[in-house]
C-alpha cells in the first residue's frame, strides 16, 4: 500500500491543535489525513480528491479513526468555493501532497506508468474528456514538442515528437508500452542507460492531461486566502516545475518591498501577511530514502499566515 512521503515532517510542520480546522487538498489513500484526524479530536477535517478508488478506500480508513471529517469529490482547484458553500471561510492548516499515489502507478489499467502495458489514459478524474491517447494522436508536432520540453524538461523533445508524428501517420498509438517503444527509438543509447527515457515524457503527458500546473497556481492563491491567522500551509512537490511554482509564490507573499526594506521601522501595512517556516525545502531523511524510493524527489515547503 502507498506510503506517504515526509509524513512526520509534514504533520509536525502543520502545528496542529486539538480543535484545528484542516484541509487536505490531496486525500489520496489517507496517509496524511489519517494522522491529521488522530490529532484534531475537537477539530474537523475536509479532504479533497477525485479518484473513485481513493475516495472509497479513504472513507473507510478515516471512519475507523473518527467521524469528524468530510470527503469532497472534487479537484482541489474548486476547494475555496466548495468550502464557502459549507460556510467555511478560514482554516488552520492546509496540506498538498502533489505526488501520484503508488496505487495509481501500480494499477496498470490507469495508464500512468511506463512499466506496465495499458491504454494511454493518465486521467486523475475519469470524467475528464482529455486522455494521453488523444494528445499523442492529435496534437501537432509543435504542441507535442512544447509539452515535452516545458513539462517533461526533456532534451529530446524534438526527436520524440518527430517519432510520434511519424508512427501515428501509419497507426494509432493506443498503449503505454507502444509509446515507450516510440520514445526509446528517438533517444540515444547512452541516454537510455542513465535513466528510463519515457519517465519525463510520461510526466509531461500527465501534467497536460490533468492541467496540473495551472490548477496548482490557482489553488495556491485560494489556499493562502483561506488560511486564518497563525494558520499553516504545507506543500509536498515531486518535480522542479511544481517546486518552482510553490517556492516563487511563497517568496512573493513573504517579501518586503524594496522601498520599505530600507526603513528603520517598517509600517505594519507594509509588512507581509505571511512568513516562511521553511527557508529551504525539507527533504526526506536517509532512513526514509532507504525504504521509500518515491521520497528521493520530494520537497516540503511550509508557510504561515501572520496577519
Amino acid at each position: 500500500m502507498h506510503e506517504s512521503v515526509l509524513l512526520e515532517e509534514t504533520i509536525k510542520s502543520l502545528n496542529l491543535k486539538d480543535d484545528s480546522i484542516v484541509v487536505d487538498m490531496t486525500l489520496g489513500f489517507a496517509g496524511h489525513s489519517s494522522q491529521i484526524l488522530k490529532r484534531i479530536k475537537n477539530g474537523y477535517l475536509f479532504a479533497f480528491d477525485q479518484d473513485e478508488e481513493a475516495l472509497s478506500y479513504s472513507k473507510e480508513k478515516l471512519l475507523s479513526i473518527a467521524p469528524n471529517f468530510q470527503i469532497i469529490d472534487s479537484n482541489f482547484i474548486f476547494a475555496k468555493e466548495k468550502l464557502e458553500k459549507l460556510n467555511v471561510r478560514k482554516v488552520d492548516a492546509i496540506l498538498y501532497d502533489l505526488g501520484v499515489s503508488s496505487p495509481q502507478l501500480d494499477e496498470d489499467y490507469r495508464g500512468f506508468s511506463y512499466r506496465f502495458d495499458a491504454p494511454l489514459d493518465m486521467r486523475m478524474d475519469k470524467d475528464n474528456p482529455l486522455t494521453a491517447k488523444i494528445i499523442v494522436n492529435t496534437y501537432s508536432f509543435k504542441d507535442l514538442k512544447k509539452i515535452f520540453k516545458d513539462y517533461g524538461e526533456s532534451k529530446f523533445s524534438t526527436s520524440i515528437a518527430n517519432a510520434i508524428i511519424k508512427y501515428r501517420s501509419k497507426k494509432e498509438i493506443s498503449t503505454t508500452l507502444e509509446l515507450v517503444d516510440i520514445i526509446k527509438s528517438a533517444v540515444p543509447y547512452k541516454e537510455k542507460i542513465k535513466k528510463h527515457p519515457a519517465k519525463q515524457i510520461f510526466q509531461a503527458l500527465r501534467i497536460e492531461v490533468n492541467n496540473e500546473l495551472f490548477v496548482l497556481k490557482k489553488s495556491l492563491n485560494d489556499a493562502l486566502e483561506l488560511l486564518d491567522i497563525n494558520g499553516r500551509l504545507a506543500v509536498i512537490t515531486f518535480h522542479s516545475l511544481e517546486d518552482k511554482i510553490v517556492k516563487h509564490k511563497f517568496i512573493e507573499v513573504t517579501e518586503i518591498d524594496n522601498i520599505s526594506k530600507g526603513l528603520p521601522n517598517i509600517p505594519l501595512d507594509k509588512q507581509p501577511n505571511y512568513r516562511l517556516i521553511t527557508k529551504k525545502g525539507i527533504k526526506a531523511s536517509s532512513e526514509e530514502l532507504s525504504r521509500n524510493n518515491r521520497a528521493h524527489s520530494a520537497t516540503l515547503r511550509v508557510i504561515e499566515r501572520i496577519k
